[in-house]
């Protein structure tokens, strides 16, 4: 029988013991609520200090979970050149920040960042990640566009 040295089976249990601890996800709960909150994201180099997106709420209750409870939802996205995209607004959402999702089955209302497309409707869901904006239900669109003056001849 070929005996292991223990050096090996020393870095073989530290690893596993870092494999464990990586993986492994505490069901850790925020201490308690906040209130006038926001929190950013930014653009990766060269824009590194241009703001991506920009949360922010009245105030946010923990969850089980390590969820949040958002009142007064406001998530506003912007170009690399610092020019709003899109500002969303909701009432209440349910948000996990380590996931980067906020839903709700209330109402919301988006808008673009010149104004000029509204949509509103009501249930959501937000995925930071994928920058993706689903609405579900009630759904009303408003474009606006310039009027043509158009004459007769």
């Amino acid at each position: 029988m070929k005996s292991v040295p223990a050096h090996l089976c020393l870095a073989l249990g530290a690893g596993g013991i870092l494999l464990a601890a990586v993986t492994a996800r505490p069901q850790t709960q925020p201490l308690g609520h906040a209130t006038d909150f926001t929190s950013e994201s930014y653009f990766e180099a060269p824009h590194e200090r241009q703001i991506k997106m920009r949360l922010s709420g009245a105030e946010a209750l923990p969850l089980p979970g390590g969820l949040l409870d958002v009142r007064q939802l406001r998530v506003e996205t912007f170009g690399e050149d610092g020019k709003p995209e899109m500002v969303v607004r909701a009432p209440q959402c349910t948000y996990a920040p380590l996931d980067g999702v906020a839903n709700s089955a209330g109402r919301m209302e988006m808008q673009s960042g010149d104004g000029k497309f509204r949509v509103e409707g009501e249930g959501f869901l937000w995925r930071q990640g994928a920058s993706s904006l689903t609405i579900s239900n009630r759904v009303r669109t408003t474009i606006d566009l310039p009027v043509l003056n158009a004459t007769a001849s």
